[in-house]
């Protein structure tokens, strides 16, 4: 096509916020149109509500991921508050500001490599065990009730009671805990407001003084069975691993954890429920179930944002101008029901092969925590279906448009046919 002919079809083109609007009602009801025509506009694609870049295509997500030439330090964001100098740092800055998930990079590749072991494959089998415990008895409390609302009886108990158990947090500060950590995602979240964000950063801070106090409590008692106590023998092996380290790691486990697994266990629900025929198959064994939960997340297509990132300086990036601190948006999820990268992607397959299965991240940022995620959610779904094998969607959930971060359902009622 001549050049001026393909300036004119650029220009004809509609504005990228009239194809893509993910708090749209349109977006939570059917996310696919709107994603594969914001991956049609190219590989980066500016855009404008949120002033952010978008990068909509795997094989460069996963470069980002891998290379990482951009800053993952809410901070850097153009937009973010001004960063406050140390003898003015909260709690909530102290576990910001050059913590282990936000780091510089190669403190965040130490903190990996130091703690790895405790998220080994024999660690997991222990913690399932340490579980499932709290998932029956969820359960037996349930009881055989004709229809139940799987988010508010089970799915809104089961990530925080799973990982705080893993964890190593006492039972006593549950409550107190739970009303302040699962804010945690949305203090770097860029596309809240900023009285949203205050509000979870100082639940942030109330929920560090727990954990602070965890810890003090876990050096003068010392235990062997949790991830705490894992922590505290890292830090005294690893000059480099400090207090501040456990606090957001145990932050980020709890916070993010839970919130993103939440979401998770409405969808792998709502997912299994209409495809009995692969139940089976799917919950055939952990390492089944983790290969099925890529396609159930594949196939839900639940993501809103994706991944934030900054750049850290004036630069050129993927043939593009980057103004220093503007923010842009990795979304591997635009790819999901592309038939460029999977075959029927309007089918739901429990065996789906995923070469390479990025859906937790990819290269030094894969998340450290998804092999615990999906055993508790595997651990749940076995005893669901083992209940109610003859479960079914009592109506079609209606979708929440409150969620900062992910489409996710008003409530998630079943019918149980027991």
């Amino acid at each position: 096509m001549p050049e001026t002919d393909m300036s004119e079809a650029a220009t004809a083109l509609p504005p990228v916020a009239e194809i893509f609007n993910p708090h749209s009602p349109e977006y939570m009801n059917d996310p696919v149109p709107q994603c594969l025509a914001l991956a049609e506009r190219g590989p980066i694609v500016w855009y404008e509500p949120w002033q952010a870049w978008i990068i909509t295509r795997m094989e460069d997500v996963m470069a980002c991921w891998k290379s990482e030439p951009l800053s993952s330090d809410f901070y850097d964001w153009e937009f973010a508050p001004e960063r406050p100098p140390q003898d003015k740092w909260s709690n909530f800055e102290r576990a910001m500001i050059g913590h282990s998930l936000l780091a510089d990079h190669g403190h965040h590749r130490l903190v990996r490599k130091v703690v790895s072991p405790a998220f080994s494959r024999n660690v997991v089998d222990k913690i399932q065990e340490k579980i499932k415990p709290d998932v029956e008895k969820l359960f037996d409390e349930l009881g055989t009730p004709e229809t139940f609302d799987y988010i508010e009886e089970i799915a809104q108990h089961i990530p925080f009671i799973s990982i705080t158990r893993m964890v190593g947090i006492p039972e006593k500060y549950w409550p107190e805990i739970r009303k302040v950590i699962l804010t945690f995602t949305e203090t770097w979240n860029p596309t809240i407001s900023d009285e949203q964000r205050e509000a979870a950063r100082q639940d942030c801070n109330k929920a560090i003084d727990i954990i602070l106090k965890v810890i003090a409590e876990r050096r003068a008692q010392p235990e062997q069975d949790d991830f705490l106590s894992t922590l505290l023998k890292i830090e005294e092996e690893n000059e480099n691993f400090e207090e501040w380290d456990i606090v957001t790691l145990v932050l980020a486990l709890i916070g993010a954890g839970a919130d993103t697994t939440l979401v998770a266990q409405q969808w792998s629900v709502y997912t299994l429920v209409q495809h009995k025929d692969q139940v089976a198959t799917a919950l055939a064994s952990p390492d089944a179930f983790s290969n099925a939960f890529s396609e159930i997340n594949r196939w839900g297509v639940s993501s809103k944002m994706g991944f934030a990132r900054y750049a850290p300086e004036d630069m050129e990036f993927m043939g593009q101008q980057l103004r220093k601190g503007v923010m842009v948006l990795m979304m591997p999820h635009l790819k999901d029901y592309n038939p460029a990268y999977y075959e029927n992607p309007e089918t739901f397959d429990a065996e789906r092969v995923f070469e390479p299965d990025a859906m937790f991240g990819y290269g030094p940022r894969f998340c450290i925590g998804a092999a615990l995620a999906k055993r508790q959610l595997y651990l749940t779904m076995c005893e669901l279906f083992r209940r109610f094998p003859d479960i079914e969607l009592a109506e079609e959930p209606e979708r929440d448009p409150d969620d900062h971060n992910a489409i996710v359902f008003k409530r998630l009622m079943v019918r149980t046919n027991a």
